[in-house]
C-alpha cells in the first residue's frame, strides 16, 4: 500500500484515508495474478478475483456518480446498475484495464464526495436518509469485506 495510514486528526481525513487504504488493499488482492488466475471461479457465485474489482468500480459509480452526483446511467463512466451485472467482466477485458477502471471510478468518487460535507444528506429509496459520512463508511465496509474475499481467493489460487 502506498497511502500512509492516518490515525489521528480531522474526522474526514481519517475516513477518506481508511477508504483509500481499503481501495488499495482490494487492488493488491489481484495485482500480479495471471489473466487466467484472475478469472478462476473458486466459488459457485460470480465472485472471481477480477470480478470483485469490477464490482467495486460499479459500487463507486452507484453511490457517488448515480446517487450523490445525480447522474443518469448514460452519464456514468461504466456499468452503474445495482445488480449482479457489476460482477460481469468481458472475456477480452484485461486485468490491468479493470484495475484502471476501478482507480478512475475511485478518483471520480473522491471528486464528487469533496463537494459535500460529512453531514450532508440525501434520501435513498433503499436505505432512507443517508449522509456522506454514512456513504464513506459504507464504502469502507464494502471494500474491506471484498478485500477479505480477494485474500481468500488469492490464497486458494496460490495453493493450487
Amino acid at each position: 500500500m502506498s497511502t500512509k495510514r492516518i490515525t489521528h486528526g480531522a474526522e474526514r481525513a481519517i475516513i477518506e484515508n481508511m477508504l483509500d487504504r481499503n481501495r488499495e488493499a482490494l487492488i493488491e488482492t489481484v495485482r500480479g495474478l495471471s489473466e487466467a488466475d484472475a478469472r478462476r471461479r473458486l466459488v459457485p457465485s460470480l465472485t472471481t478475483p477480477i470480478s470483485v474489482i469490477k464490482h467495486a468500480a460499479g459500487a463507486e459509480r452507484i453511490w457517488f456518480q448515480r446517487f450523490w452526483a445525480g447522474l443518469d446511467e448514460s452519464e456514468c463512466d461504466g456499468y452503474s446498475k445495482r445488480d449482479v451485472g457489476t460482477f460481469t467482466v468481458a472475456d477480452d477485458e484485461p486485468l490491468a484495464d479493470v484495475i484502471a477502471e476501478f482507480e478512475r471510478a475511485s478518483q471520480r468518487s473522491r471528486e464528487i464526495a469533496a463537494r459535500f460535507t460529512l453531514d450532508d444528506t440525501k434520501d435513498n429509496p433503499r436505505e432512507g436518509t443517508v449522509s456522506m459520512r454514512w456513504t464513506l463508511l459504507t464504502m469502507i465496509e464494502e471494500f474491506a469485506r471484498h478485500a477479505g474475499h480477494g485474500d481468500i481467493l488469492r490464497e486458494q489460487i496460490e495453493q493450487s
